[in-house]
């Protein structure tokens, strides 16, 4: 599709059921009847960027700073293998919370558990991303969050667009699975620029994309903007994936804070992707990007196994590989 046929379709609320129908039966046919699960360690909210719509941006004087040492990072890594997690998902706030070396020997040791690692540590110089990749990561999801370039800085007062993408063509070149993604209903933000975030996943040949509803937090310069749409955010989400049809796509958490049943409305309209929080319990809370995270809990047994319900209820079944996707083309 080009961006008129885009826009077209996100502009048409009539053919939404179609559309997601089609996203879904999409998912299905190129992607299986399964579900992959993630383990998140939110391992510090530590940040040196001001996202005007983040919690744990570094002018947020209320947040609690937290960065786990190594001990910290592989106990949760541990403890995500024996709740049967494939992969591992690494983030932190953008910043040196943890040193190179530390981080190397890190994935190192993440990567003895024989599992998949995914890095979510923001704008790195080439060099770094090359250590990460020789130390063993696999993976590396870094938000564009729009591609406005307009809209980037207004919310980005301290980013870089151009080193942004620059980053994100950086980690295609070094081999990684790379993800990107997006915010849907950011203030100021207009329904081309949907289109143009659509095209530009197609251009850039992503492997995996998460996107979600903007949530205003009330601890930050856009505290009483209005939240974004999920019906918007999940048409967004289903023409990703009928024009990408191989790559993954997470259910993600603001899909469920904003609404409930957002995460089974996304798993049957083109996602594949939860990602159960493996964060302690006692410092999670302080990774606040938006308030109220309505996510899966994986230390507490009752969340786990409702959501194994819920994606048996759809027909499908949880993963048991490391849920590469069908688009990387270094496998």
């Amino acid at each position: 599709m080009n961006k008129k046929e885009i826009l077209k379709i996100l502009k048409d609320d009539s053919i939404n059921s179609a559309l997601f129908d089609k996203a879904d039966k999409i998912r299905r046919k190129e992607c299986g009847n399964i579900v992959h699960l993630r383990g998140l360690i939110e391992f510090s909210n530590v940040c040196g960027r001001n996202c005007l719509y983040c919690g744990i941006n570094c002018k947020n004087k209320n947040v609690v700073r937290y960065t786990m040492n190594e001990d910290e990072i592989l106990s949760c890594a541990k403890n995500a293998t024996e709740l049967g997690f494939k992969t591992i998902v690494l983030q932190s706030g953008e910043g040196d919370n943890v040193s190179l070396d530390k981080m190397c020997s890190i994935i190192e040791k993440i990567k003895e558990l024989n599992i998949a690692l995914t890095l979510s540590l923001g704008e790195k110089t080439k060099e770094e991303y090359k250590a990460y990749k020789d130390s063993g990561a696999d993976r590396y999801l870094l938000r564009i969050e729009t591609t406005d370039e307009r809209l980037y800085k207004k919310m980005h007062p301290d980013g870089d667009f151009k080193n942004r993408v620059n980053c994100l063509y950086t980690l295609k070149e070094l081999g990684f699975e790379t993800g990107t993604g997006v915010l849907v209903g950011l203030p100021y933000q207009e329904i081309d620029s949907y289109a143009d975030d659509i095209l530009f996943f197609k251009k850039l040949n992503a492997d995996m994309i998460g996107l979600g509803p903007f949530i205003a937090h009330n601890q930050t310069e856009l505290k009483e903007a209005k939240n974004g749409d999920l019906t918007l955010a999940l048409k967004v989400m289903a023409l990703t994936r009928i024009i990408m049809p191989k790559i993954n796509i997470p259910a993600t958490t603001a899909m469920e804070t904003i609404e409930k049943n957002g995460r089974i409305k996304a798993l049957k309209s083109g996602a594949n992707v939860v990602m159960p929080n493996v964060t302690p319990e006692n410092i999670k809370e302080n990774y606040s990007i938006y308030p109220d995270k309505k996510g899966v809990d994986a230390h507490r047994a009752s969340e786990l196994d409702k959501l194994k319900k819920e994606i048996a209820s759809l027909g499908d079944s949880i993963s048991d590989d490391f849920g590469v996707s069908k688009n990387y083309k270094y496998q």
